[in-house]
């Protein structure tokens, strides 16, 4: 089927389930984990949403990778120019934030799925630019905020307007404790999901949302699909082809 056929049921799936690129629609040709081109191809398939990885530099700058590392450079012992100035595997250079939401914004309707990531005597600093820079850069309504770090949950939770959801990835706080904390909801490994059967079900209960990570299998995607919320994945297509009987 061609890739307008395609987008064409993506955009027409569930209205529960909802589909996001992990670090953005990467494995495709001329693409790469956390690039501005990865964003661009999530957005032209129809995701929903293109995940990517923020970290605060030694400046004080905000930069796109996963890694703390780029390079052999540790990115919060680094500079914002320093890193840009580095190459990605498809021939980018390593994106600012500034960078990515800019092509965003003019370029594309995704929701912007933000990981959140720093040493922990910098939390507070790295969720303080970051929701500075959205603020001004008016796309607020377009953000979903999320974390492994409980203490970064709950800044982004007091800093955040209330309007942005925030969800919690690393997968030890119950429906109930991210009810408390003012969560958005969980955004865990799929394995928790297998692992406490009856937590989809408790968060849909208490108004919370339920995103899984990183669904790659069908066996997988089958289960979860239209039980949840969000399938956070790296197989976008694959995922539409196995689930919608695309072909």
């Amino acid at each position: 089927m061609c890739l307008l056929a395609i987008m064409f049921m993506i955009a027409n799936t569930s209205a529960q389930t909802r589909v996001i690129a992990h670090r953005g629609f990467w494995k495709t040709q001329g693409s790469a984990q956390n690039s501005i081109t990865s964003l661009l191809k999530a957005d032209s398939i129809g995701c929903y949403g293109s995940e990517f990885d923020v970290w605060l530099t030694k400046d004080n700058g905000l930069v796109v990778s996963h890694d703390g590392i780029i390079q052999g450079h540790k990115v919060e012992e680094s500079t914002l120019k320093e890193l840009t100035g580095l190459w990605l595997a498809n021939g980018e250079c390593v994106p600012s934030l500034k960078e990515l939401l800019e092509t965003a914004k003019r370029k594309t309707s995704l929701k912007l799925v933000l990981e959140a990531h720093s040493k922990p005597e910098r939390e507070i600093k790295a969720v303080e630019e970051i929701v500075s820079m959205i603020k001004k850069m008016g796309l607020e309504p377009r953000m979903i905020y999320i974390t492994f770090s409980s203490h970064a949950l709950k800044e982004l939770i007091r800093q955040a307007p209330t309007s942005t959801p925030v969800y919690y990835l690393k997968g030890d706080l119950s429906p109930q404790q991210l009810k408390e904390l003012g969560s958005a909801g969980p955004d865990y490994h799929f394995s928790e999901f297998y692992r406490y059967t009856d937590w989809i079900e408790s968060c849909h209960a208490l108004g919370l949302k339920v995103n899984v990570w990183t669904v790659n299998k069908k066996e997988d995607m089958q289960y979860f699909w239209d039980k949840v919320d969000f399938i956070t994945t790296d197989e976008p297509l694959g995922l539409l082809k196995d689930i919608m009987k695309v072909k």
